[in-house]
């Protein structure tokens, strides 16, 4: 005769917990590994903390908040006048705060030490766990850095606010916050990947490099970030200008936003299509070598899309493990049954292979500064 099972209403059977209050950093023994293996081991204290603020339930909370309450378009107030900005969630800037407070975004540029690229990447690895629509602002804000540089006058202007570890989520001019992000549009409708098919023109305003740029881009991430780098057509070709939501007078730039894209992830964060009428911009490098001078920002974001992927990957695995450990089926826990535990094995290597393999990526930018075969790792 079967045993009678008491059933309790509003409480399910034979269900894990939830994975929360825990250290995502001290729980990842290959991050540890790739981290120590690639010279970022000495930001490992930072790390820790970081990985224990992340594993706290209220802060996965906030990833699961920012991504059930999306981002919200404004395109104009209730007089008609037009307002081009988006609405988050709370949520969203409390992560963004996290992530910003705690250098996923600088880390690279402010340290001295080698291996920043690895420590840093270390950061950017656990933050994604928590959300990956955050992670993108984050990332343009750290890969902009190269490009600007190509422009001292206005690196010496921008990197201040980039650099800074205060979150400012304002919509004011960028002179009059603590810190700033970073964007950038490329695509448009007719040429997408093709970028040299783009027709947004820039039209010359003097001879100190200020522009005004008319066209539309297709896709645009993150678009309440303070700046963007964006290409556009001059005579000698496509050019990279640095395009701010605040003309230098404080007005608001030419900047318009058209809609936001309906993702199928990466929900938290906004993706918008924008159309520039006759917007304030500031060249940045050589006209015609816009494509060169954007991709060393598109170069180090994808340093993040490897990175980003790992700890996908990563969240996904811890999450299965965890599953598995409590869960019973036929008369044992999941964990220890032979083919679960085929399954599993297999999850944890292709796991840590993509950690070892992005942060020997992160190890070859470290490299890459002083040595030209690394470069091509990268």
């Amino acid at each position: 005769m079967t045993k009678a099972v008491e059933f309790a209403f509003g409480k399910s059977l034979n269900q894990p917990p939830i994975l929360e209050n825990y250290n995502l950093f001290a729980a990842d023994t290959p991050l540890q590994e790739s981290v120590k293996a690639n010279g970022g081991a000495w930001n490992n204290e930072h790390a820790g903390r970081f990985g224990e603020i992340l594993g706290k339930a209220e802060t996965l909370e906030l990833g699961n908040l920012a991504n059930k309450n999306l981002p919200i378009l404004k395109t104009h107030d209730r007089f008609g006048n037009r307002l081009d900005t988006v609405e988050y969630h709370p949520s969203y800037h409390e992560l963004m705060k996290i992530g910003i407070e705690n250098e996923t975004h600088s880390l690279s540029w402010t340290s001295e030490r080698g291996g920043a690229y690895v420590a840093r990447s270390a950061l950017a690895f656990l933050k994604q766990q928590v959300d990956e629509g955050t992670s993108c602002p984050l990332t343009m804000t750290f890969a902009v850095v190269p490009s600007l540089k190509i422009q001292p006058e206005i690196a010496d202007e921008w990197l201040p606010r980039i650099l800074s570890n205060e979150y400012d989520a304002r919509f004011v001019p960028a002179p009059e916050k603590r810190g700033a992000t970073f964007g950038m549009a490329m695509t448009e409708p007719q040429g997408g990947s093709d970028i040299r098919a783009n027709i947004t023109f820039a039209e010359k305003l003097n001879e100190k490099g200020e522009y005004k740029i008319t066209g539309r881009k297709w896709f645009c991430s993150a678009p309440m970030c303070d700046a963007f780098l964006v290409l556009a057509q001059t005579r000698r070709g496509v050019s990279c200008f640095l395009l701010p939501r605040f003309k230098p007078d404080g007005a608001k730039n030419a900047f318009h936003i058209q809609r936001l894209k309906d993702k199928l992830g990466n929900r938290s964060n906004a993706s918008s299509e924008v159309e520039f009428h006759s917007a304030y911009a500031q060249i940045i490098g050589e006209k015609g070598r816009g494509v060169a001078n954007i991709m060393e920002m598109v170069r180090h974001t994808r340093l993040d899309c490897a990175v980003g992927s790992a700890a996908t990957l990563r969240r996904a695995v811890a999450e299965s493990l965890h599953h598995c450990a409590y869960r019973v089926a036929f008369g044992k826990l999941l964990i220890e049954q032979p083919l679960m535990q085929n399954v599993l094995a297999d999850l944890c290597l292709e796991s840590e292979s993509a950690t070892a393999l992005a942060f020997r990526l992160a190890r070859g930018f470290d490299e890459s500064a002083n040595d030209e075969q690394a470069k091509l790792f990268t």
